[in-house]
């Protein structure tokens, strides 16, 4: 389901608004639960950047993992392009340690693209995504359009030196898809300047002591809303106060109780760029301000029976 047809069914009236550290649920921290996190398949990062000359390109990096692959994604596109110009991919399989470090050249007609990257020593969590011991660096035009992960920095100034500018660099979205059961964990950034906060999704069962199902969402172990009756409110949306930014939270787990045997939860965290009262689909026809960067992270769900 397409996430603005989820919101196209709600109305802002029904709209509430939090803090993470002070809401009305402030004081019930969010309890460890029984069972271990669902399993993240893919984890997909687009990065708005920007050139000294101003010529912004958007760059997604998607890491995927299966029972007998895992792999490396990165593709470009111009921000007023509709379609992806071109990719890098890389097998990142055990039985493929050669293909774990090095660099290449990816074609493009309309940039210099080079990808250099170390994953020999990478080491994983249960994600697709290293979590250590890595890096990889985007060349774009001989700048230096993205770096990733904690050697970045090292070989950075071993390879590029001083001399080589660094484009500024926006994380615009983010989006998870994960398996196993209906307790999900992520990190979460919500602006360039803000801090990492631990995000929680759990959704709660008679087995447990409900009644009913219960949707909570915690961050940084406070929960900031409780969706009691899940069966009957299997859509929603909430607005929380996050690093002083208005972020709408949205939920959709109507295939888990419908559609049990091939439908999926979507869950979105998505930053306002005005304090205004409306969603951010109404935004769309707002003014804007050029400057402020929006973020939204997408979590799809898919719980298995």
């Amino acid at each position: 389901m397409n996430v603005s047809d989820i919101i196209s069914c709600f109305s802002e009236h029904s709209v509430n608004v939090s803090h993470s550290s002070c809401s009305s649920y402030s004081s019930n921290t969010c309890i460890s639960p029984s069972l271990a996190p669902s399993t993240q398949n893919s984890v997909s990062s687009v990065y708005k950047t920007t050139l000294s000359n101003q010529k912004q390109v958007l760059i997604t990096v998607t890491w995927c993992k299966s029972h007998s692959n895992q792999g490396l994604t990165i593709s470009f596109g111009e921000e007023n392009l509709n379609q992806v110009a071109s990719s890098f991919r890389l097998n990142t399989n055990s039985r493929f340690l050669r293909k774990k470090k090095g660099s290449r050249l990816v074609e493009s007609d309309e940039s210099k693209v080079e990808v250099f990257y170390d994953l020999s020593n990478a080491k994983y969590d249960t994600g697709p995504e290293p979590v250590e011991g890595f890096y990889v660096a985007i060349l774009i035009d001989a700048e230096i359009g993205l770096i990733l992960g904690d050697m970045a920095e090292e070989a950075v100034i071993k390879k590029f030196k001083s001399r080589t500018l660094l484009a500024k660099v926006s994380l615009l979205s983010r989006r998870e898809h994960c398996s196993g059961n209906t307790v999900y964990t992520t990190k979460a950034q919500f602006c360039d300047t803000g801090t990492w906060h631990d995000i929680l999704i759990r959704c709660s069962g008679e087995n447990e002591g409900f009644k009913y199902p219960v949707l909570s969402v915690c961050i940084d172990k406070k929960t900031v809303i409780r969706v009691k009756r899940l069966q009957w409110n299997f859509r929603g949306n909430q607005t929380i106060f996050v690093d002083g930014l208005l972020v709408d939270l949205l939920w959709d787990v109507h295939n888990w109780f419908f559609n049990p045997s091939s439908g999926y939860a979507v869950f979105m965290f998505r930053t306002r760029s005005g304090l205004d009262s409306r969603l951010w689909l109404e935004e769309k026809s707002a003014q804007k301000d050029k400057d402020r960067v929006e973020f939204s992270l997408l979590i799809c769900a898919c719980k298995n029976t």
